[in-house]
C-alpha cells in the first residue's frame, strides 16, 4: 500500500519504518526541515534498539522517504496516519490542536477517498472531532479510524512487528478491510486484531496505560510499607507475582514512572472523567503517589546526611526514564538532580544514551562523565536512577577505588543485599532493609 505518516516523533518514525519493512511505500511528513534533511541523509533522530537496521534498509530500497511538503506526502496515499503530539494542556487535558490542525490542512488537499488514522493517544471522542473537521472543509469521502499504538520504548520494533494485539476502531467496512490488509503481515502467528467502535478504541489505550501505571504505583506503595514494617519487597513481589491473576510484570518497585506516555495518559484520562462528571478516585491517588515517589531517593539521601548536602558530590547513574531509550521526559533522574542542586550539592552523571538530551536541558549545571566509573571519582555517594544492564554487574573493586565513600542509594534495586554486606557498603534501596 501507499502510506503517509504525519509526524516523525517516536511513534510516527517507528510506525512508518515498520510499515515500510513489510513492503509498503511510506512517506513520512514533518514540518521541521532540519530533522527531515537529517533523516534523508540516513540519520536517526531517536535511539531505539533495532530501528536503525530497518530505517537504513528501507531508505536504501526506496520504500521509506521523508518530506516537509504535506501535499506531496499525502497525494497518493491510501491511508494517512496522524502521529502527532497530544501534550497535556494547563488543565491536564490532552491538547488536540496539532491533530485538528493537521486534519484541516489535509482536508483542503485531498481529491479522493482516504482512510485517516489517529495513531496518537487521544481522548474519547477525538475521531468524531477529526471527522467533523473533514466534513466542514471537504466533500471528499474519508473514514476516520482510531488505531492506538502499544509500543514500549526499548522494544518498540518488536512490539510493532509482532504485536500482542492490534486495536482498530471504525464503523466503516471499507476502512476495516483496508486496515485488516495492512496489518495482516504482522499477525500471522495468530495474535488478534480487535475491531471495535472508535470511542472504545480510544478508551482502550488510556485504560491500558493507566492500569499499568496503577500497578507500578501499587507496588511502590507496598515497597514503602515494607521499609516501615521490616518486610522485603523482593519476597513480596515474588509471592504475589506468581499468581497468574496478577502476573509478574510491572511489579518492580522504584522511584516512580516517567516517560512520554504514563504521566500524560493517566492525567488525560482523569481529566476526561472530570469533564464527564465522574470522580476517578484511583487515578488521582496514582498521580499523587507517583509524584511523591520521584523524590523518595533524595529523601533517603537527605536523611543520611541529616538534611545537609551542601558541598557534597554525588554520582548519578542513569538519566533516561527507563533503559534502552534516550527519552528523558518526566524522568525521575531529573527530579533527583534538581533536588540535589537545590541543596547545594554537585552532581556528575552518566547514561549510555541520554546524556545529550540532558546536556541540552541542563547545560553546565552538572558534570558529564565519559563512563560510569569516571562519574564516581571523588563522589561522596552513588545514586542509581535507571536500570541499564551495564549497571547491574559493575566492577566493585574499581568503584571502591574511585568513590570517596562506599555509599550507594539505589532507586532500582540492582544489587544483592548480601553481596553489599560482604563488600562493606552502606546500601539503601527501595522496600528492602538498609545495609550498613
Amino acid at each position: 500500500m501507499k502510506i503517509a505518516v504525519i509526524g516523525t516523533g517516536y511513534v510516527g518514525l517507528v510506525t512508518g519504518t515498520c510499515l515500510a519493512e513489510t513492503g509498503n511505500n511510506v512517506i513520512c511528513v514533518d514540518i521541521v526541515e532540519e530533522k527531515v534533511n537529517k533523516m534523508k541523509a540516513g540519520q536517526l533522530p531517536i535511539y531505539e534498539p533495532g530501528l536503525d537496521v530497518l530505517f537504513h534498509r528501507n531508505i536504501a530500497q526506496g520504500r521509506l522517504s521523508f518530506t516537509t511538503n504535506l501535499a506531496e506526502g499525502i497525494e497518493d496515499a491510501q491511508i494517512i496516519f496522524m502521529a502527532l503530539p497530544t501534550p497535556p494542556g494547563g488543565d491536564g487535558a490532552a491538547d488536540l490542536s496539532y491533530i485538528l490542525g493537521a486534519a484541516k490542512d489535509i482536508s483542503k488537499l485531498i481529491t479522493e477517498y482516504k482512510v485517516i488514522v489517529n495513531k496518537s493517544t487521544v481522548p474519547v471522542g477525538t475521531a468524531d472531532k477529526v471527522a467533523a473537521v473533514f466534513k466542514e472543509h471537504t466533500n471528499i469521502e474519508v473514514d476516520v479510524v482510531s488505531n492506538p499504538e502499544f509500543l514500549r520504548e526499548g522494544v518498540a520494533v518488536d512490539d510493532f512487528m509482532k504485536p500482542d494485539r492490534v486495536v482498530i476502531g471504525t464503523g466503516s467496512e471499507k476502512a476495516k478491510k483496508l486496515m485488516g490488509e495492512l496489518y495482516a503481515p504482522y499477525v500471522r502467528q495468530g495474535n488478534p486484531i480487535y475491531y471495535m467502535d472508535e470511542r472504545s478504541s480510544e478508551l482502550t489505550k488510556y485504560a491500558a496505560n493507566s492500569f499499568l501505571a496503577t500497578k507500578i504505583t501499587f507496588m511502590n506503595e507496598v515497597a514503602n510499607l515494607c521499609e516501615i514494617v521490616g518486610a522485603d519487597v523482593d519476597a513480596v513481589r515474588k509471592g504475589i507475582g506468581s499468581d497468574d491473576r496478577i502476573g509478574k510484570r510491572f511489579l518492580f518497585p522504584g522511584i516512580g514512572y516517567g516517560g512520554s506516555c504514563f504521566p500524560k495518559d493517566v492525567q488525560a484520562l482523569e481529566k476526561a472523567a472530570v469533564e464527564h462528571k465522574y470522580d476517578f478516585k484511583i487515578l488521582k491517588a496514582v498521580m499523587d503517589v507517583n509524584e511523591k515517589q520521584k523524590t523518595v531517593l533524595t529523601d533517603k539521601v537527605l536523611k543520611y546526611y541529616k538534611g545537609d548536602v551542601k558541598g557534597k558530590k554525588f554520582a548519578l547513574w542513569g538519566l533516561a526514564f527507563k533503559p534502552e531509550t534516550d527519552d528523558i521526559r518526566e524522568a525521575p533522574a531529573l527530579y533527583i538532580i534538581n533536588d540535589l542542586l537545590a541543596g547545594g550539592a554537585e552532581v556528575t552523571v552518566f547514561d549510555p544514551e541520554a546524556m545529550g538530551n540532558v546536556r541540552a536541558l541542563l547545560g553546565d549545571k552538572i558534570g558529564y562523565a565519559k563512563d560510569q566509573y569516571e562519574a564516581l571519582e571523588g563522589a561522596d555517594a552513588l545514586l542509581i536512577a535507571t536500570e541499564w544492564s551495564v549497571f547491574r554487574n559493575p566492577d566493585f573493586e574499581k568503584m571502591e577505588e574511585v568513590l570517596k565513600n562506599k555509599v550507594v542509594f539505589d532507586g532500582r534495586n540492582l544489587f544483592d543485599l548480601q553481596k553489599m554486606i560482604d563488600l562493606g557498603y552502606y546500601y539503601n534501596s527501595i522496600g528492602r532493609k538498609i545495609v550498613s
